[in-house]
């Protein structure tokens, strides 16, 4: 049974679980958001959704309501992962932990979204298999998404990223940092190999950050998206496989991520007129 079940005369349904993860150590506390009538699974898209406890700040069901009033957003299966408090350690890049160490438990977070958290979902629902599956994340939670996302293309297709910490990287500063080998998911994109139905949506704020490391006159979180789509295009990516939003008065907070998500989800699923 769900912790708890919300339900009211919004089109959207909101249903809390809990799961041990064998991998995490820990409790995980998901939110399911889906419409109130919603079809078939296997003909609904399943969007995995990083930090899904700042989801209700924005509040999420809100903008599900809205967009389904207006008809002009598909049927879509919503899965919001709260974060743990290891949230540094479990978000990152399983390739590699960062400068500082953060992000050693990235694999086995990879390992509780593969193992763990797609069978719950796929048991507790009983649906074998969604029309298809993406994951997006903010900040931390965006590098966790895309890192995941890029390693197991095969379980996913679209990839939302908001204020993601792209700067992550292998070396600090002070030790012989290289722009072109240390940050580690453009390395990867780098070494990795063309995945023709990945999409990307890449959101930055203005007022993300203040730091300039290259002085350039252009904020990092900017710079290393727009690196980022550098790398995606020398790998075979265009302009029809990338969205990128760039918002003048965003910044590195929920409220950003609420103005620009129903931009994203009507880039994924909206309906075509």
């Amino acid at each position: 049974m769900p912790l708890s079940t919300v339900q009211s005369v919004s089109i959207c349904k909101i249903e809390q679980y809990s799961i041990y993860s064998e991998y995490l150590e820990r409790k995980v506390l998901l939110d399911m958001y889906f419409p109130a009538n919603m079809p078939t699974l296997e003909q609904v898209s399943l969007l995995l959704i990083n930090d899904g406890q700042d989801l209700p700040k924005m509040p999420f069901e809100e903008i599900l309501n809205d967009l389904w009033t207006q008809q002009v957003l598909e049927p879509l299966f919503c899965v919001g992962i709260h974060c743990g408090a290891d949230r540094k350690m479990e978000y990152g890049t399983a390739y590699s932990a960062d400068f500082e160490g953060r992000g050693a438990k990235a694999g086995l977070y990879s390992k509780f979204i593969l193992d763990e958290l797609l069978p719950f979902i796929r048991r507790k629902f009983q649906v074998t298999s969604f029309k298809d599956k993406s994951f997006a994340g903010f900040s931390l939670g965006g590098l966790s998404a895309i890192d995941i996302s890029w390693n197991h293309a095969s379980e996913f297709c679209k990839i939302g990223l908001f204020s993601a910490s792209l700067w992550w990287r292998r070396k600090g500063y002070e030790d012989g940092y290289d722009e072109e080998q240390d940050r580690l998911m453009h390395l990867q994109i780098r070494k990795g190999v063309f995945h023709p139905w990945l999409q990307f949506f890449i959101e930055c704020g203005i007022l993300d950050e203040t730091a300039d490391r290259n002085n350039n006159g252009i904020i990092d979180t900017i710079d290393d998206a727009l690196d980022l789509i550098v790398e995606l295009k020398a790998k075979g990516y265009t302009d029809k496989h990338i969205q990128y939003l760039e918002l003048a008065d965003g910044k590195h907070d929920v409220a950003t991520w609420a103005k620009a998500f129903p931009d994203f989800l009507k880039w994924g699923w909206g309906l075509k007129e």
